[in-house]
């Protein structure tokens, strides 16, 4: 079972590994809370991967620690906490990062699974359905990750996680300054490649453990095609599409959907029907030389068709000039106009990637229903504050989890100013097992006992199915309706976890609640 991979190494690790001392032992709790159980590997920088156990949640933890801390660990602890604040179920959760100088460790989500270089080391390269689902949540991932203006930096089947329950999840984020957005999408072709042939295509600054891709005298990687049988020819050149440095990579949420249709056509076992790439490209303007570069085979074909239409068109222009002596009896159909650049008006036009929409204190308040004492009135602020130090804290409540059967819950009711599009919600807690949902209505009743039982009785519950508790601290929804809007949305807390303290009894902490729409 593997928690982390060979992924790429950054430019603080081409030194190598640094473990001179401080070596952590089997028992030891790190941090007074993270109990070291078992050393799983080393990652290609010399960092140790441990499984551990929080003995506080009495939960497993995954703990990746470096020797020495201070200066040399800042690109993983910073790469960490950007991380932690990124919610996505294609993404590991991260819970710490801390560092003692001597040493540094990221405290993170146990995955139970294996990563996709040991997936193949057992089992060989995966059938092209498999490798597009894959795919596809990892570059969901870079989505969520890309639209807060981080990026991930080890896009890796080391960094590539399987979980038993057939999750994909992507992990240790580790930038630094020679990595960009256009490489992580690239990176996700090299996963797509991996996946369907077992060979790695890009260069690496370290020793890889991944045997290297076939590569041709200029160096340019095999086509998966031409490794093995059975990779439908789409799926081969959207592969190499996205290694090719000359065509230009697309945005990662265009890839995303791209990969979509795909994973929908291999459900459905029709690769022969996906037609050709829908990737949209900003930038406005015609296409650069360097995007241009396609081989020779397609340009011949391009302009063998060319020919064809030409004479088809001349032989339809002969006849037309012979029949226009003739009357017209039929009503002639009206003509669409067409979208600049697409075939006809009946063309779609890409869906509009969601953006966080930015939150202000005065746009929240506090609801406590029935006649609660309000006391948390003044924290709701801290929920859309953007520091996850500050927090919205419940009270504890003894016996009972559904706030001590004392009241059916508490939330936070945003009012957005006007009506409009929704597509996620994203909370973070402190602990798992709270059971959230979103409920919406027409107006704020007033921020008083009476006008919070109202929304209790007014708000609609959004979703068909009952609330659950969370499994992790991050807890997402997209139950929002497409062709609906919405201006006053409420973020409920129907049951609280076990308090994290130790102490007993029932309680939690809201560091950050996030609104993504259009």
């Amino acid at each position: 079972m593997t928690q982390v991979g060979e992924g790429h190494e950054t430019a603080a690790d081409e030194a190598g590994p640094v473990m001179t001392f401080g070596a952590p032992t089997v028992g030891e709790i790190l941090a007074e809370r993270y109990q070291l159980e078992e050393h799983v590997n080393n990652d290609s920088a010399g960092r140790q991967v441990w499984r551990g156990i929080d003995v506080i949640l009495r939960r497993p933890v995954a703990v990746v620690l470096r020797h020495p801390g201070g200066d040399s660990a800042t690109e993983m602890l910073q790469a960490a906490v950007a991380a932690s604040r990124v919610i996505h179920p294609n993404l590991v959760g991260v819970y710490d990062a801390i560092d003692e100088e001597s040493r540094a460790y990221v405290v993170r989500e146990w995955v139970e699974g294996e990563s996709l270089r040991d997936m193949l080391a057992a089992e060989g390269p995966l059938d092209p359905s498999r490798a597009i689902a894959i795919a596809h949540a990892v570059a969901d991932a870079l989505t969520s990750v890309h639209a807060t203006g981080m990026v991930h930096g080890n896009v890796h089947p080391g960094s590539t996680l399987i979980a038993d329950d057939g999750r994909v999840v992507l992990a240790d984020a580790r930038a630094d300054a020679s990595d960009s957005v256009e490489l992580d999408v690239r990176a996700v072709g090299g996963v797509l490649y991996f996946a369907l042939t077992g060979h790695w295509p890009h260069n690496e600054v370290g020793n890889s453990a991944l045997p290297d891709a076939n590569r041709d005298s200029a160096g340019n990687p095999a086509a998966p095609r031409q490794i093995r049988a059975g990779v439908p020819a789409y799926l081969d050149d959207l592969t190499m599409d996205l290694l090719d440095r000359r065509v230009a990579a697309p945005a990662a949420d265009a890839l995303t959907a791209e990969l979509g249709r795909l994973d929908a056509a291999a459900e459905d076992e029709e690769f022969d029907d996906v037609g050709p790439l829908r990737f949209v490209q900003g930038g406005g303007g015609g296409a650069s030389a360097t995007d241009q570069i396609r081989s020779a085979p397609k340009i011949l074909i391009g302009v063998g068709a060319l020919v064809v239409i030409a004479i088809i068109g001349l032989v339809f222009g002969i006849r037309a000039i012979s029949n226009s002596t003739k009357p017209n009896t039929q009503a002639t159909a009206p003509v669409d106009a067409g979208v600049q650049g697409q075939p006809d008006g009946n063309a779609q036009t890409p869906a509009p990637t969601p953006e966080k929409i930015a939150l202000t204190a005065d746009m929240v308040r506090m609801v406590d229903p029935p006649k609660g004492d309000r006391d948390d009135g003044d924290q709701a602020k801290f929920t859309v504050d953007g520091d996850p130090e500050t927090v919205w804290e419940t009270s504890r409540y003894e016996n009972r989890s559904n706030f001590g059967n004392l009241k059916p819950g508490m939330g936070v009711l945003i009012n957005l100013g006007s009506p409009r599009s929704l597509a996620e919600v994203r909370v973070a807690a402190s602990t798992p097992g709270a059971t959230f949902d979103v409920r919406y209505g027409a107006n704020d009743p007033g921020d008083s006992s009476d006008g919070d039982e109202k929304i209790m009785k007014d708000f609609k519950r959004l979703g068909d199915e009952a609330p659950e508790p969370s499994t992790g601290t991050n807890w997402n929804f997209f139950g929002f309706e497409p062709d609906q809007k919405y201006q006053y949305v409420l973020v409920f807390i129907s049951d609280l976890p076990e308090a994290e303290d130790g102490r007993g009894g029932f309680k939690l902490s809201v560091s950050e609640i996030e609104l993504y729409g259009y």
